[in-house]
């Protein structure tokens, strides 16, 4: 039985690489005039949709922009975005409807993405066929993904005249194997891999066993924020993200304990929510912190709440390229963060525009902020030296990394298409 099955892939798979070839000879000339990027859930509040939405921005400067959300469970996005950007949802999930095929589907689990993903639980057979439909039904333009089960599913599906960019946001290291495994094969089929950070780079070209044409590093870039830089005066810091596990906030919590104990007028707030907001609550209460750690909730306006602030604090366990510390350096906050792989070990230098916390331990990180908060000059020699370093990553100025990974891409496949046709232009007979 099994032998069958692996026949049937085998005779599909075929099937379905003869009909890319027999599109490759029809497809229109390569451009970069639309570009889609694919995020799961565009209404959501996570640091890869704010950075994308800031991307999308950016590219409608020059480009139609278009955000595919594969779902949709919400009516408005959380963050604001270029009105000149558009929306597509492939799996509204508001008003269903009552399609009884997409009630079935619904209710089978995906296919497509790898169920190691993390966002597995999101997707269902449904969502996959909806996936799966839009990427073929593309001839031309640009086709960026966000996440690894995207990124796999546009390097398996998308037709020969499209361009396709996978982004990663989470560490290669982070992933599990399997999903590793499919990676280090499907990528190949990708024209470009973006990562965040050098040591992600690095990983990726050591890792896949060919690599895309292009495989390049661009990090975020800082948002546009409301307000002004802090005057550093506010006996307050802040952290911000969705309250996981992984973003160590019950660990920046037990450092408050020590820190309030020493420092009884200052205070925190974690801006957020997420599967862990009860249990911080918890623990707040059970410490006594009540009035010295806060949850005020998500934010629309984090600049806003920036500006307000002293000090910024990063007790995450992972990061790829956390646009906060981006942001709390544009704001001119004294950063203190777990010196964690990858993201905050890359953005800041010790001692200059942040402290890094090592070895991450809760007692660490504590020391580390109480020292900020008692050296008013080293709080603002890193707060200076943090607005010195948030430069580099102005809009304008990672704006035209991709700008140049467009043009190249571009001035790649229109090589190809120019030779594609001249291949099949009939031969001139020979002069006698």
């Amino acid at each position: 039985m099994r032998a069958l099955a692996r026949k049937g892939k085998s005779a599909m798979v075929r099937l379905y690489r003869g009909y890319d070839r027999r599109k490759a000879r029809t497809a229109p000339p390569p451009s970069t005039r639309r570009i889609r990027i694919l995020l799961l859930h565009a209404h959501g509040m996570g640091g890869t949709i704010r950075t994308v939405f800031n991307l999308a921005g950016h590219l409608a400067d020059e480009h139609e922009v278009e955000i595919v959300s594969v779902l949709k469970e919400a009516e408005q996005p959380f963050f604001p975005v270029d009105p000149r950007v558009t929306f597509r949802y492939l799996d509204d999930r508001l008003n269903p409807g009552h399609d009884p095929v997409r009630a079935m589907l619904s209710k089978l689990p995906s296919r497509l993405i790898p169920k190691e993903e993390s966002a597995y639980h999101r997707f269902n057979l449904w969502t996959d066929l909806k996936l799966a439909r839009f990427i073929r039904s593309l001839d031309d333009g640009v086709l960026m993904a966000t996440r690894p089960g995207l990124n796999l599913a546009v390097a398996q599906l998308a037709p020969p005249g499209v361009i396709t960019i996978g982004q990663e946001h989470v560490a290669l290291a982070t992933q599990p194997e399997p999903v590793q495994e499919l990676i280090k094969w499907r990528y190949r089929r990708l024209d470009a891999l973006v990562t965040l950070t050098k040591a992600d780079l690095k990983d990726y070209q050591d890792t896949l066993k060919k690599a895309p044409r292009k495989l390049v590093r661009i990090p975020n870039a800082v948002p546009p924020m409301s307000g002004e830089v802090s005057k550093l005066d506010a006996k307050v810091a802040v952290a911000v993200g969705r309250m996981t596990r992984i973003k160590g906030f019950h660990r920046l919590i037990t450092a408050w304990e020590t820190v309030a104990q020493a420092h009884p007028d200052w205070k925190l707030r974690i801006f957020g929510a997420g599967p862990q907001e009860e249990n911080l609550a918890r623990q707040i209460a059970e410490a006594g912190l009540e009035g010295k750690v806060e949850l005020p909730g998500p934010t629309t306006d984090v600049g806003a709440e920036l500006e307000k602030a002293s000090i910024y604090v990063m007790s995450s366990r992972h990061e790829g390229f956390p646009m906060t510390i981006l942001e709390a350096m544009a704001k001119g906050l004294a950063i203190v963060s777990f010196n964690s792989p990858h993201g905050p070990k890359e953005m800041i230098k010790n001692e200059a525009d942040g402290l890094l916390v090592k070895p991450r331990t809760n007692a660490n990180l504590a020391a580390a902020i109480i020292r900020v908060i008692e050296d008013e000059q080293l709080r603002r020699d890193l707060a200076a030296g943090a607005l010195e370093k948030a430069e580099k990553y102005d809009v304008h100025v990672i704006g035209q990394k991709w700008d140049k990974l467009l043009a190249d891409l571009l001035t790649h496949r229109e090589a190809r298409y120019r030779r594609q046709v001249a291949a099949r232009q009939p031969a001139s007979p020979t002069a006698t």
